[in-house]
């Protein structure tokens, strides 16, 4: 009854629950444990040696709808979603260049 639905409505505490999520943090990451972007950018602050939240989805029975607040808040639903002082960095790529021109160090 509407569990594989598309057109899922986003329940405001989701939001709320996101928007908590990503101030919960400095650095917050919603990735999943396979996915070899979410480690890409977990690799990256751990050479840094930055402390970080990883919001893992894959274990999580809320991910879908998490995923659609993240591509509301975001643009794209994809993971990772690199949250830095509560600015979407982007995916793993994105904080991969990011580090590399040095401008995720002056972003920290």
């Amino acid at each position: 009854m509407g569990l594989g639905s598309s057109t899922q409505k986003i329940m405001p505490a989701t939001r709320e629950m996101v928007d908590q999520l990503i101030a919960s943090d400095q650095i917050v990451i919603f990735s999943k444990k396979l996915c070899p972007y979410c480690k890409m950018a977990k690799q990256v602050f751990d050479s840094l040696n930055k402390k970080y939240t990883a919001i893992e989805l894959d274990e999580r029975d809320d991910a879908e709808e998490i995923q659609s607040v993240l591509g509301e808040i975001t643009g794209a639903r994809t993971v990772p979603r690199v949250f830095v002082k509560g600015e979407c960095l982007g995916g793993g790529t994105d904080v991969k260049k990011l580090y590399d021109s040095g401008e995720l160090q002056k972003k920290l």
